[in-house]
């Protein structure tokens, strides 16, 4: 009885490590896509976005972004395998209850604000400071962004 129960006990661990260690790659992969999607959306010859942090939770992310002296958020979504920009923001995107009035569920919405603010806490108070520079909010699917974007106001 001891043999069989410290094989399940083993095979158990060895499972949950794997399970853990399998999604190191695939947020590193997400936050590669979406580091590309940003910066082939809003770079300029003269002036790259630089994204970082970003977190995921789900099907969800919220990517903190500078470009020279500004900043702001955005919100993602994963729809299809593919990550979309659901949003442009700036300090609203700290928390949840804003996340989530826009369909983030409740959850998610919490995890991504808190993990959020721990990812923010270790840059420097300069570059935290360019993340509240985004006035207000831009959506991405109403056709006011292709103004914003020409005139630079999201990232």
């Amino acid at each position: 009885m001891a043999a069989i129960l410290a094989a399940r006990t083993t095979l158990f661990s060895v499972v949950l490590a794997a399970l853990c260690f399998s999604s190191v790659p695939a947020r590193a992969d997400d936050a590669s896509d979406i580091r590309r999607l940003i910066g082939k959306t809003w770079d300029k010859p003269n002036s790259k976005v630089v994204t970082d942090p970003i977190v995921i939770v789900d099907n969800y992310a919220i990517a903190s972004w500078t470009q020279g002296a500004h900043g702001g958020r955005a919100l993602l979504n994963r729809d299809g395998g593919h990550w979309r920009v659901v949003l442009c923001s700036g300090d609203p995107l700290k928390e949840a209850v804003s996340i989530a009035s826009v369909g983030v569920p409740a959850d998610v919405a919490q995890r991504l604000a808190s993990e959020l603010a721990a990812q923010e806490a270790t840059a420097s108070a300069e570059r935290r400071a360019l993340f509240s520079t985004f006035d207000g909010i831009v959506l991405m699917d109403e056709p006011s962004h292709q103004q914003s974007k020409q005139k630079g106001h999201a990232p």
